[in-house]
């Protein structure tokens, strides 16, 4: 009876020994997997705040592009002027040669 309860307890030990091992194992998995589920979590946010960033330079570029559009508009209506007061001065240097002209007869 001794020896089959000895064999018993041997056997009690070896299952208790097993069970600590798995608890060990399944803990460590555990740890794992919740470092797993941080670095993703992590992963995600950075992803977004990517995302949000990439938006802000999309919004900018397009606000650059528009402020381009409008100073290319102004250096030509600027060049236009220009090249009207250049016409009128030549007319008007016409006009004063021609006068002078005149005068000098």
């Amino acid at each position: 009876m001794q020896q089959l309860t000895g064999g018993a307890v041997g056997a009690v030990a070896e299952i208790e020994q097993g069970m600590h091992e798995i608890d060990t194992r399944a803990s460590s998995a555990a740890a794992s997997i919740l470092q797993q589920n941080a670095a993703t979590s992590e992963i995600s946010r950075n992803a977004a705040n990517a995302a949000r960033g990439t938006s802000l330079v999309v919004s900018v570029l397009g606000k650059v592009s528009e402020a381009a559009t409008g100073t290319r508009a102004a250096a030509e209506t600027v060049l236009n002027a220009s090249n009207s007061v250049d016409s009128s001065v030549g007319n008007l240097r016409a006009e004063i040669e021609g006068f002078l002209n005149k005068v000098a007869v």
